[in-house]
């Protein structure tokens, strides 16, 4: 074992001699042999090595700057040879560790692009998901524009016939073209449409007497007038997102106070104001003079309004309160008719003092809200109006 050893030392020895002897550094030592040089290595087997240099050339081409680089390695057998080439498992690994660092060095690259171009770093499939489920999908022109405050719809549609908006540099003159703001170029009057439309915004109003809830009358104020504040102080909350432009769902009559919904999200209006929604709206009303049984059996049996029989859901008198001296009524109606609830009170014989909306569906005017003050709805008081966003 020891004299097995000596002998592979021997031979290793002798190799390291004669490749000591040469530079290869020289491109020109790259194409010589190696003399010949014979070592005896003990069992399992002898191994020889034929190192010869060739002789120098005359004229020699110019070559790149290339290294021999000597390999000694174990066959499969376990005999020990010289080639000058890497061993295959060597070349195949070294293959399979380029590969792999060429994929993540592509693969940052593209991570760096995404997040320098904004976008979500999700997969694929995540992003497909949200694109199907919860990205807007693209609406109409005339629908876009007053969402993002341009002006009502109507007047939406007459900018788009008189050929003022422009999309993707071409004049479009039908409101119901499909269009999505965040990747159609949209001009009105030669002014850019935001990308980014506004959110969409909710709100209750105690709306006081004398305020009518519209906003093409100028001569007389508009319930929207209590908004300027709250939209003045838009950008300061908001920074770089458009003012909204908000309306009214349904209306109350100037003499009448109380609830009024303020949105700028017309699906939900139509769906508050649509009969199909079947939302009961609660009143009170207080009455001139006295109010006996019958009148109450006669507002129970309802009126004719616009041709049609309208009974209200129910009838209450309330109790009488020390500070309240005029009688009250609780009229709860769900078709919403113009001026049902003063047709049915004059129906009975009856003039009515004052009238307050305080209820719609399940959301009821907050006790502490002044009038002209409104608050924001949240999650649970859009679903207490039937609405599901």
């Amino acid at each position: 074992m020891a004299a097995a050893g000596a002998t592979a030392a021997a031979a290793v020895a002798a190799a390291s001699l004669a490749f000591s002897s040469f530079h290869l550094s020289k491109p020109s030592l790259a194409r010589r042999h190696f003399r010949s040089i014979r070592s005896s290595i003990s069992p399992p087997s002898t191994t020889e090595f034929n190192i010869s240099f060739a002789p120098k050339s005359k004229n020699p081409k110019p070559q790149s700057e290339t290294l021999l680089i000597p390999w000694i390695i174990r066959d499969a057998n376990g005999n020990l040879k010289l080639q000058s080439t890497p061993p295959a498992k060597y070349l195949e690994d070294m293959a399979k560790a380029k590969a792999l660092t060429a994929k993540k060095k592509k693969k940052k690259e593209e991570s760096a692009a995404r997040a320098a171009a904004g976008e979500p770093k999700h997969s694929k499939a995540a992003r497909r998901f949200y694109n199907e489920n919860f990205r807007d999908p693209p609406q109409r022109l005339s629908k876009v524009l007053a969402a993002a405050g341009v002006a009502s719809r109507r007047s939406s549609e007459e900018l788009i016939f008189e050929g003022r908006v422009t999309v993707n540099g071409s004049v479009c003159n039908t409101p119901q073209t499909r269009v999505d703001p965040a990747r159609d170029m949209i001009y009105v009057n030669g002014n850019r449409l935001p990308k980014k439309l506004p959110p969409k915004v909710y709100l209750a109003l105690n709306k006081p007497k004398g305020y009518i809830c519209s906003s093409g009358e100028k001569e007389s104020k508009s319930v929207l007038f209590l908004f300027d504040d709250y939209l003045k102080n838009w950008n300061k909350q908001n920074p770089g997102v458009s003012k909204p432009r908000i309306f009214t769902v349904g209306r109350l009559d100037v003499a009448t106070t109380g609830l009024i919904i303020v949105t700028n999200d017309g699906d939900f209006a139509q769906k508050l104001s649509h009969p199909s929604s079947n939302l009961s709206k609660e009143y009170i009303a207080t009455i001139d003079g006295v109010v006996n049984k019958r009148h109450l059996i006669a507002i129970s049996e309802g009126t004719v309004i616009d041709g049609v029989h309208c009974t209200p859901d129910s009838v209450e008198l309330l109790p009488p309160q020390p500070a309240i001296l005029k009688p009250r009524l609780r009229i709860v109606v769900h078709e919403g008719r113009n001026h049902e609830v003063r047709e049915l009170v004059k129906n009975a014989g009856l003039q009515i003092h004052a009238l307050k909306r305080v209820r719609i569906g399940g959301f009821r005017l907050p006790s502490d809200l002044g009038h002209g003050k409104h608050v924001e709805l949240k999650q649970g008081d859009l679903k207490a109006l039937g609405w599901k966003s």
